[in-house]
């Protein structure tokens, strides 16, 4: 079949296919309520089921997958997935975001099995301040998971940051300089107002300018660098002794104009944006027989009908609080971000 486009022209790339709504961590920026509703179990999707939605994705054009959660190193024999899926003929690119706490245990095997690339989350390097934002005491093991990953193969392995102003800014050269001496590519991420962030507020968060005004003030001027792929999410810059960093500004910056991602939660419910509060139910039609050439047409229909730029909508709003409150999300665990994978 022919490219697929939505109604801007946007073609479908990159699948983010969560394996679990679970998570061992309770970031503050993320999970930072008490309570929380997760997906009935029945209706998380077999790995088999899993690995067919990636295929069917395949047919329409995508051609890099991405393993999230939740945590998905939380999910019973992941490797077998990931093998699955790095066999399909048209996926090019097979990667997976964790935060790394599971990672020393499974970085070889995942290696084995197909993953091509990691991103791993790295908010602070700072124990106390570690335990404050993922209200976990791990950060041995998620420094453990990083070594692990290199030491299974993996290279170019992205760490991702969250910026939170009053937070964790402090520490932006200690986790470039960090990055550096371990061959590691830094992507700081704004703040977003996402799914289950009900405790956002503009004001917290520190801006793709305010990063780059201090990242000059302490080693001189940034390039920015001409993106070598329009669609990634992150702009990446280099410093005057060459070595790179990336900014992924989503909240001040937006760039749906590109986006050619779409997420499906562990459940089967597909969206075509991150900020969508509505999706399609595929798991209904794995599970009532539909062949592969009806998930297509679904899929085709639905993506051709696509108009979804829900971040610049955020951006231009003139009072902007947190975009789901906690009676929604209470509601529907489908509204939350580590439900439908970032």
């Amino acid at each position: 079949m022919g490219l697929l486009l939505d109604r801007y022209q946007r073609p479908l790339r990159s699948l983010r296919l969560s394996v679990t709504d679970r998570c061992n961590f309770r970031c503050t920026y993320c999970m930072p309520e008490e309570e929380y509703r997760w997906l009935p179990r029945k209706d998380i999707l077999s790995l088999e089921e899993m690995a067919r939605v990636a295929r069917v994705f395949a047919r329409v054009g995508v051609r890099r997958v991405r393993f999230t959660g939740g945590e998905p190193l939380l999910r019973r024999e992941l490797p077998e997935l990931v093998s699955m899926v790095a066999a399909i003929p048209e996926i090019q690119d097979v990667a997976l975001t964790t935060n790394g706490m599971l990672l020393a245990g499974l970085a070889k095997e995942l290696r084995a099995a197909g993953l091509q690339r990691l991103n791993i989350s790295l908010d602070t390097l700072n124990p106390q301040r570690f335990q404050t934002l993922t209200r976990r005491h791990a950060l041995p093991q998620v420094l453990a998971g990083i070594e692990a990953a290199w030491d299974a193969g993996f290279r170019g392995t992205k760490i991702d940051t969250v910026l939170m102003r009053g937070q964790n800014e402090d520490e932006i050269l200690d986790l470039l300089e960090f990055s550096f001496q371990r061959q590691l590519k830094l992507r700081f991420i704004e703040y977003m107002d996402v799914g289950g962030a009900t405790r956002w507020s503009e004001s917290q968060v520190f801006s793709r300018d305010a990063i780059l005004e201090l990242v000059e003030t302490h080693y001189g001027g940034v390039e920015a660098l001409e993106p070598l792929d329009p669609s990634a999410p992150a702009r990446i810059y280099r410093l005057p002794h060459g070595l790179e960093f990336g900014i992924i500004a989503s909240t001040t910056a937006p760039f749906c104009g590109e986006c050619d991602r779409s997420r499906v939660a562990a459940d089967g419910s597909w969206y075509s944006c991150l900020y969508a509060h509505h999706g399609t139910n595929l798991r209904a039609l794995l599970r009532d027989g539909r062949d592969d050439d009806s998930l297509v047409d679904a899929i085709t229909s639905i993506w051709q009908a696509r108009a979804d730029r829900g971040a610049e909508d955020r951006k231009a709003m003139v009072e902007r609080g947190p975009v789901m409150d906690l009676d929604d999300l209470l509601a529907d665990p489908r509204l939350e971000m580590h439900t439908r994978g970032g």
